[in-house]
């Protein structure tokens, strides 16, 4: 009942919006060939925005056939730090330290500050219930 609650209340708080901007961006990433694998990452990140509460951010298991948990998937994720990570989790931290001015606003800066974990190498994580 609290994580429906919680749920809610980071929806239409920003959640909504958080959610928009990673499918705007995933789409945009997925109209160049070269930014699939990237564009599959956001729209996980895009679910994990919408309704965080009750799930978990855990790295993928390693397997032979999954491209983006071995060297590639390093790599991957050294391109997005630098043309895309920083920033986007520079912008969660900045929103994640407004609301820890409230008392109300805690739980929610936790959910972007993990957020901001997850901008800084999306690739070879996914999302999962607790």
């Amino acid at each position: 009942m609290i994580r429906l609650f919680l749920n809610l209340l980071w929806f239409f708080l920003g959640g909504f919006v958080s959610g928009l901007a990673w499918l705007l961006g995933g789409l945009l990433l997925a109209l160049t060939v070269v930014g699939l694998p990237w564009a599959f990452s956001a729209w996980r990140i895009a679910s994990y925005s919408f309704w965080p509460f009750g799930r978990e951010i855990v790295w993928r298991d390693p397997n032979p056939a999954d491209l983006g948990v071995g060297c590639l998937g390093v790599g991957l994720n050294v391109i997005w730090l630098v043309l895309a990570g920083w920033y986007i989790a520079l912008a969660h931290i900045l929103i994640a330290g407004a609301q820890f001015v409230s008392l109300i606003g805690i739980p929610f800066a936790l959910k972007n500050v993990e957020l901001a974990k997850l901008s800084l190498a999306p690739v070879g994580r996914t999302i999962r219930g607790r």
